[in-house]
């Protein structure tokens, strides 16, 4: 990926330990703050990562352990994060993004995660292939409220 595609662009990867959240959290936090984000839009950016990011580590890597790739991106007034894993990936997209689907309701998982991202982001992307992972992307206009 051309970093000259961006106004500006981080790359992070980290081990997919519960712990590791909210780094993740803030390492996206921190970078938007070029946009001059207001408080909701940090707390929507910080959600959405939380729960993406936990979505890899509880389900992409089942808690065993693997890394997790985050890329911050921004272009104009879009803020833009990807989440990859190399984990177990996901095998019906369309099933797995219906509120409370879970594969782990003996973990007490809600299965809204993938609905707390489609709230708090403009946009949601999700791509996933059996046993090579997940990638996760969202987007959200900072700042230009309409």
């Amino acid at each position: 990926m051309k970093s000259n595609q961006y106004d500006n662009f981080c790359e992070v990867a980290f081990e997919a330990k519960s712990e590791n959240e909210g780094f993740a959290r803030i390492v996206a936090a921190a970078f938007c703050t070029g946009l001059d984000p207001t408080v909701e839009e940090i707390a929507d950016v910080k959600t959405a990562v939380s729960e993406a990011v936990t979505n890899s580590i509880v389900h992409g890597y089942n808690g065993a352990g693997g890394i997790i790739t985050m890329k911050c991106m921004i272009t104009g007034s879009v803020f833009m994060v990807e989440i990859h894993d190399d984990g177990v990936g996901i095998e019906n997209i369309d099933r797995a993004m219906e509120p409370l689907f879970t594969t782990k309701p003996e973990l007490e998982r809600s299965g809204m995660g993938f609905s707390f991202m489609e709230a708090f982001m403009d946009d949601l992307k999700v791509d996933s292939a059996r046993n090579k992972g997940t990638t996760v992307t969202m987007t959200k206009r900072i700042g230009a409220q309409v």
